[in-house]
């Protein structure tokens, strides 16, 4: 399987994470409603670029290998002979508070559906916890909604720990959703 390559975003890969925004939005994950024309800029001032890691495959879109069709293939922005982002994650502190720097947070990881089973989610999460390391952090955080089990498996397969659960903090879809807290000592 040929691996991802990870890379800092830049402020030109805003249409490509805007649009692997719009193509992952599902309930399982988001708590706020689906995003709807007119679509904004992705990076905005709470939404840096240098806050922001990108995963990609080399060789364009071919790269997507046969067969791997799907939801996203050639979609969600991206023409034939583009090489977009196969998924992205924000790692940033959680407060601006001193008392808390030692701390970062995932506060976003999204894969393409064209991208799906071939590692970028783990390499994403590793390539985070090594930017979050080399920063100074201690601990890195992240916060899942309880009924994606998917994503509490992955977490707990790269070590995090449920620290805490928030019960029926959100209400989605007629429906009350816990909120699990989960945390990654990096030392």
């Amino acid at each position: 399987m040929v691996e991802p390559r990870i890379r800092p975003a830049v402020r030109a890969d805003d249409a490509a994470l805007g649009a692997l925004d719009r193509a992952t939005w599902s309930p399982l994950h988001a708590v706020t409603p689906r995003p709807s024309p007119p679509y904004g800029p992705f990076f905005d001032t709470q939404h840096r670029p240098e806050d922001f890691l990108v995963a990609e495959f080399d060789g364009g879109a071919g790269s997507r290998g046969a067969g791997s069709g799907g939801a996203g293939s050639g979609g969600a922005g991206s023409g034939a002979g583009e090489d977009p982002v196969a998924g992205y994650i924000r790692v940033v502190r959680p407060t601006p508070l001193a008392s808390n720097a030692h701390v970062r947070q995932i506060q976003g990881l999204a894969v393409h559906p064209w991208a799906r089973r071939r590692g970028v989610a783990r390499a994403l999460l590793r390539a985070g916890a090594l930017h979050a390391r080399n920063q100074g952090a201690r601990r890195l955080t992240l916060r899942v909604l309880g009924h994606n089990t998917a994503a509490r498996a992955l977490y707990e397969a790269e070590g995090y720990r449920v620290e805490g659960i928030l019960p029926g903090e959100f209400h989605l879809d007629g429906v009350y959703v816990d909120d699990v807290l989960m945390g990654l000592p990096l030392e």
